[in-house]
């Protein structure tokens, strides 16, 4: 792409993977989100640029609040940086580039649901919101109902959002989210579907085109099409396709060699808001809630040096069988003494089997003989063998095997209590501050609660005494 005729050869060309998708998907309507740092407001920038020489082309990039527009970063800083390369010039006051083909874009702000109103009778050819997310699912279709052309160019609409389990996104995308777990999946990045409005519903076509599969794209729709109307009759013509596409902060490689510090920002917030903003390999999590406090308050836990050396001891485990993901195996140790629970140590890793029970069968040699083992059977034929492969490796310890149970929350009652009566202490050590996160934010959908759950299956062993104990062994 030149940038004039006097000025050398620019080549301008998005990074590999999520913004090269993003800006070659055929969708009337494209998302791209998934975690903060993705390089989504330069993909938004970039698109207009494609049609910078078709006189009468326009834009609209939308943000929420104006001033979000101007802030250091943004969009118009994210233009400035680009649009004078290609001819464009800005026009500050009206918020408004110009390309010397009559092309132009604008950049407002849409505060409240009424300003929808201020566009009434536009025509706008490609329609622009930055972290979508933050506006309502009214202002969203109102303007939809304002994406059209007349300069060949056909109308269509791009965003970039953040996770957010209440924003109206999270139900128009859902298709591409794992909702038991709130993260997208990776291999629906990109699949474009069809839909159609009946009686203010979304009537989704089964059929979906992915993105090795572009290039037949007018087949896809066409099949689309038919399917809608044979659903709905008459309807299927009226369809509109959306995608959404997964960028992930590891995806912007440019972003992260600027500036690499970055990533340990958002790792300095909150654990809740790290899990929406940043996730782990599938970007962020759209079922994530502040639900923080509600069961564990991490006020509730003083912070000792340690537990008194004559108490009664229980080590539980909480398994996982994965290697460098997924759920975490834990191990958490808890002490009674005088009434009062100390958490002594939390060991946890993502291991393979064999390497998980060399682990327990290590720590249990580290805590000796006076701590009781505990931990779960899971059901079905593999969680008994891997029960009994836990009891075997602990062969000459006192172990305790017990059922798994599905309910959580109730299991952990009993540790929630001691612990709001200020009766549940963490010895000091490097795993606390993780713990606490977990604590304070379960039982949120989508936060880990392996800790919780190996802790109250220490906890209940200690308090249900010596008797549960004895039956188990016969």
């Amino acid at each position: 792409m030149a940038a004039s005729a006097t000025a050398e050869l620019i080549e301008v060309r998005p990074q590999p993977g999520p913004q090269e998708l993003f800006l070659r998907t055929p969708a009337d309507i494209a998302i791209m989100g998934g975690s903060v740092f993705g390089g989504k407001t330069w993909s938004l920038i970039f698109e207009p640029l494609r049609h910078k020489d078709v006189n009468g082309f326009n834009f609209v990039a939308f943000r929420r609040l104006m001033p979000e527009v101007t802030n250091p970063g943004g969009m118009w800083d994210e233009a400035t940086a680009w649009y004078p390369l290609f001819e464009g010039e800005p026009h500050v006051q009206a918020r408004e580039w110009r390309f010397p083909s009559g092309a132009k874009g604008k950049f407002s702000g849409l505060q409240y649901d009424t300003d929808v109103k201020d566009w009434l009778g536009s025509q706008i050819g490609l329609l622009i919101f930055d972290q979508l997310e933050e506006f309502s699912g009214h202002q969203f279709w109102s303007l939809i109902g304002r994406n059209r052309s007349t300069t060949g160019v056909a109308p269509y609409c791009r965003a970039s959002c953040n996770p957010d389990p209440d924003s109206f996104v999270a139900d128009l995308i859902e298709w591409w989210i794992d909702q038991e777990t709130g993260y997208a999946f990776p291999d629906r990045s990109g699949v474009v579907r069809w839909f159609i409005r009946v009686d203010d519903t979304l009537v989704w076509s089964e059929v979906t085109c992915p993105p090795d599969e572009y290039d037949r794209f007018d087949e896809y729709e066409t099949k689309a099409h038919a399917d809608l109307d044979a659903k709905h009759p008459g309807k299927g013509q009226w369809a509109k396709s959306l995608t959404f596409v997964l960028a992930r902060l590891q995806d912007n490689r440019i972003g992260v060699t600027k500036d690499p510090g970055y990533e340990a920002n958002v790792r300095a917030m909150s654990f809740v808001e790290q899990e929406r903003l940043l996730g782990g390999d599938k970007g962020g999590n759209w079922k994530i809630r502040p639900a923080a406090g509600l069961v564990f308050n991490r006020a509730w836990f003083e912070i000792v040096d340690a537990a008194p050396a004559k108490a009664e001891r229980c080590r539980a485990w909480d398994k996982a069988g994965t290697t460098g993901a997924g759920d975490w195996t834990v191990g958490g140790k808890i002490a009674k003494a005088d009434g009062v629970f100390y958490i002594e140590d939390v060991t946890r890793g993502q291991w393979a089997a064999n390497d998980r029970e060399n682990v327990v069968k290590q720590t249990a040699l580290a805590d000796g003989p006076s701590c009781w083992v505990r931990h779960e059977q899971e059901p079905g034929s593999g969680g008994k063998e891997s029960a009994e492969n836990t009891d075997k490796a602990l062969a000459g310890y006192a172990v305790q095997r017990v059922p798994s149970t599905t309910n959580l929350v109730a299991r952990s009652q009993g540790l929630a209590a001691q612990s709001q009566a200020g009766n549940v202490k963490l010895v000091r050590g490097p795993w606390n501050e993780a713990l606490l996160k977990e604590l304070h934010a379960f039982p949120t959908k989508g936060v880990p609660d392996d800790q919780v759950s190996s802790l109250s299956l220490a906890f209940n062993a200690l308090t249900l005494g010596l008797a549960l104990r004895a039956r188990s062994l016969t």
